[in-house]
């Protein structure tokens, strides 16, 4: 595989983008905003920036590296020469079937279909192309160009060869590959969106504040953000979009959201994206505050 297509351009897209093109493969960035292009492509060069400062990167691979990006709003002109797509869109289950039925379109038959869903069913996504034995799941972890996991999950008809590539191409990326099969949430979310959720129903019942909740599981635990921290790093809404998934697929009430969690992403109040969740984020700082909400 030389040519990768990336769809999406967000935080998990550009993340994505940048270690591919790091790692020396061209890379097609596909998103229907050119502005959001634009600060895909500022994004990655500030990631860069730091890794060069941290003498990780030279300049001249800091370089080469924006050199291996092209940006393209169009799906069928930035995947035709694809050997490996990685749609890596909102999690939004029919904004990724609609992605999939025009990308088993558009690429050539050959092409592998990967996804970086966090929860939703890769037989599913699979289900709506011609081409089951080649869709597969890559969830990769934020930041991407730094944490080395990548779940690779195996939908009900996905191939032996297609499993075997990618988990081939994910430890070329530098990353540990895990193979894992097609059930609600995975491993990784299947584990973690319990615990963010009974983090908020601990706070949401009163038994303890926000800092409290996270310093017992950073200092108890030994986990390096506690989770409602964490939570506001994922995005609420995306939190809330996987517990819906478990919940759904499961049929089991213990995934059920927490109605604070719910209220928030109501609100607006989505975390580190929007300003504000569990706690307050001033643009340029690294200052921390626990929301007023909450206070």
């Amino acid at each position: 595989m030389k040519n990768i297509a990336v769809i999406g351009s967000g935080t998990m897209g550009n993340g994505i983008a940048h270690t591919f093109a790091q790692y020396g493969y061209q890379v097609a960035l596909i998103d229907v905003s050119e502005a959001a292009l634009e600060r895909a492509i500022q994004t990655i060069g500030k990631n860069l920036d730091r890794q060069v400062a941290k003498a990780a990167l030279s300049e001249s691979d800091k370089t080469n590296t924006l050199t291996n990006i092209s940006c393209f709003t169009s799906i069928k002109e930035g995947a035709a020469q694809a050997d490996l797509v990685v749609e890596a869109a909102t999690e939004n289950s029919d904004l990724k079937l609609q992605i999939f039925k025009e990308l088993d379109e558009f690429c050539r038959p050959e092409t592998i279909l990967a996804t970086n869903t966090s929860s939703i069913s890769i037989t599913k996504i699979a289900a709506v192309t011609k081409r089951s034995d080649k869709v597969i799941g890559m969830h990769f972890m934020n930041p991407v160009p730094v944490m080395k996991l990548v779940e690779v999950i195996r939908g009900y008809a996905t191939s032996d060869a297609v499993t075997a590539s990618i988990m081939d191409l994910s430890k070329k990326l530098g990353k540990t590959p895990v193979e894992v099969n097609d059930y609600p949430g995975f491993v990784a979310n299947r584990i973690l969106m319990p615990m963010i959720n009974e983090a908020v129903y601990s706070l949401y019942e009163g038994v303890a504040g926000v800092e409290e909740i996270d310093t017992v599981m950073k200092l108890g635990v030994a986990h390096p953000m506690g989770p409602l921290q964490l939570a506001d790093f994922i995005g609420l809404d995306v939190c809330l979009a996987i517990l819906r998934v478990l919940q759904d697929g499961f049929g089991n009430p213990k995934y059920a959201p927490c109605p604070l969690l719910v209220n928030m992403v109501t609100a607006g109040e989505k975390g580190i994206k929007s300003g504000r969740g569990f706690y307050e984020y001033t643009p340029g700082s690294k200052e921390v505050v626990v929301s007023p909400n909450f206070r």
